[in-house]
């Protein structure tokens, strides 16, 4: 097995390319989402370098770029600031003891090979917390935007802006109008060259030095320089539960998050990524970050794409663009003390804006109704409430409403055939005559595609409402599986035929059918000599045996 996936050296000149660029991008991210998390800028930077290069080692995306995404920092800064509240000294270890155990469940998701199942999740699941998230960020963006200290959460946000908007500082709203404006209408022929995030910052942090009094805007102030220090993990037992649900919301946040951008990276490299492999990098990374006093990261979309834009295509890009970031951090911590927090505000807007799901959103009236609420009640779980409840509560919605389509048509695919066989088309000659010789006396159950649970009840109903008949033909010939729900129900059937006297004959049983009825040892209830391969040979036997009870 290849210990890093993905890795060789043909490429080396795209990869370090790549990864230079990478790392450009995801500078000044890095800074704005530290700030946003209430960790400190530092911590953005050294997640971006932990998470970068471990998930770029041991990840399952030989070109996928990872480090603090908007969707996590939002939940980081939920649970900094929780913990911070409830011990100012104590909190902060706590909450990167909570990045820590997220990162252990991420690489005990990939090695239990759960990767192939985190991304089904129902689209407007996705489309409702994407979008959400993207709210939140702009919400919490707007008071550092107009000059003032950010609120914690969206309510308190929105409570404090009125007043915020009447007492604005003109000078820090003009730099944070400036940043929005060059994100978004920077020239596409500089910004492939140079990611327009970074000319905002540069631009608007030089103005801010070079022509706004000192002290009339907030800025970022001293920040450490050099390499991180040790944060030792700390458990409060009276906290247990609620670290474990919070480690729970960002390991399962990174893990949608990072697969999604793996099956971004495969589109555009034409490879296939190993969604487990990916989990347990991820994993290692956000460890790391959680010991060194790191935001919890995952795999970065606009920095992968970057990346291989540039010509990134193995795990080095990704390595680079971490160590690129530990140069800086080693070296440029005393330059990004001017930066102005409304610059940072400015730059998480566009990231806020870009989070929600438009493409949806345009065309959501055109949408099923259920659709419309699930989205829209998903949004507003994510933004009032919390992540983790508002998938876990679509994601349970959204199934229940597929089951019972399932359902349906399972039900609607069973036909019950007794005199009248051209019902069933795709009946022979021979057995169309058997069965209209029998006259009634032999019933044929056909069961077409997979028979779920969620079906149970409705065969139940189905197959109980049937006319007098002498002997029971069950046709599984098109049945590949079948759950423990759905046996017992045959198992009912069967005894119900039993006790009447009616003989049972079950046909075309495929290996994981047969494995199912002998595991629970419904095969006992049938005859000897009862189970054929196919469905003729069963219907001959069947109409020996109407006529033998007929006697």
């Amino acid at each position: 097995m290849q210990w890093i996936y993905g890795f060789n050296t043909k490429n080396i000149r795209g990869d370090l390319l790549g990864g230079l660029t990478a790392a450009i991008v995801a500078l000044p991210l890095a800074l704005a989402f530290g700030v946003s998390s209430g960790a400190g800028a530092i911590a953005g930077v050294y997640g971006a370098i932990c998470v970068g290069f471990f998930a770029a080692l041991f990840g399952g995306t030989p070109s996928q770029v990872s480090g603090p995404t908007g969707p996590m920092t939002v939940v980081m800064a939920a649970t900094f600031t929780h913990y911070s509240g409830l011990d100012p000294e104590q909190g902060p270890v706590l909450a990167f003891t909570v990045v820590l155990m997220a990162g252990a469940m991420q690489v005990l998701l990939g090695l239990f090979r759960l990767g192939k199942y985190i991304t089904l999740v129902p689209f407007p699941v996705i489309s409702g917390f994407m979008t959400g998230i993207g709210v939140i960020i702009i919400f919490l963006q707007l008071a550092p935007f107009i000059g003032h200290e950010g609120a914690s959460s969206v309510v308190g946000a929105l409570a404090l802006l009125p007043q915020q908007v009447t007492t604005l500082n003109p000078w820090a709203t003009a730099l944070g109008l400036l940043t929005l404006l060059t994100v978004f209408f920077c020239p596409r022929q500089i910004t492939r060259f140079v990611p327009s995030a970074l000319i905002a910052l540069l631009l608007s942090t030089l103005l801010a030095m070079l022509w706004i009094p000192a002290d009339k805007v907030p800025v970022l102030g001293d920040i450490p320089t050099g390499l991180p220090a040790l944060v030792w993990p700390q458990i409060s037992m009276p906290l247990l539960s609620d670290m474990l649900i919070a480690a729970m919301m960002l390991a399962m946040l990174g893990a949608v998050d990072s697969l999604l951008t793996s099956l971004v990276a495969d589109n555009i490299t034409k490879t296939h990524h190993d969604s487990d492999r990916e989990l347990i990098g991820q994993g290692i990374g956000n460890m790391a970050a959680g010991l060194l006093g790191g935001l919890p990261g995952a795999g970065a979309t606009m920095r992968t794409v970057v990346n291989v834009r540039a010509g990134g295509k193995t795990p080095i890009s990704g390595a680079v663009h971490a160590l690129v970031l530990l140069v800086i951090v080693l070296g440029a911590g005393p330059m990004a003390t001017h930066i102005p927090h409304a610059v940072l505000a400015g730059i998480l807007l566009k990231v806020g804006i870009d989070i929600i799901d438009w493409r949806f959103l345009g065309r959501l009236h055109r949408a099923p109704l259920f659709v419309i609420t699930l989205m829209l009640l998903v949004l507003f779980l994510t933004v009032f409430v919390n992540l983790i409840t508002a998938v876990f509560i679509g994601v349970f919605l959204a199934n229940i409403v597929t089951l019972k389509r399932l359902a349906d048509s399972q039900v609607d695919a069973l036909r019950v055939i007794a005199d009248q066989p051209e019902f069933l088309p795709d009946l022979t000659l021979d057995e169309q005559q058997l069965l209209r010789d029998a006259k009634g006396q032999i019933l044929l159950f056909h069961f077409e595609g997979p028979v779920s649970f969620a079906s149970a009840k409705g065969l139940s109903k189905k197959l109980a409402v049937t006319n007098p008949h002498e002997v029971v033909v069950m046709d599984f010939s098109r049945v590949p599986w079948i759950d423990v729900s759905t046996a017992m129900v045959i198992e009912d059937l069967i005894i119900d035929a039993r006790r009447l006297n009616r003989e049972v004959l079950l046909v075309g049983l495929s290996e994981a059918v047969l494995n199912v009825f002998e595991r629970l040892r419904i095969l006992n209830r049938i005859t000897q000599g009862h189970l054929f391969d196919d469905r003729a040979s069963a219907l001959i036997k069947a109409s020996e045996l109407s006529r033998t009870q007929s006697i």
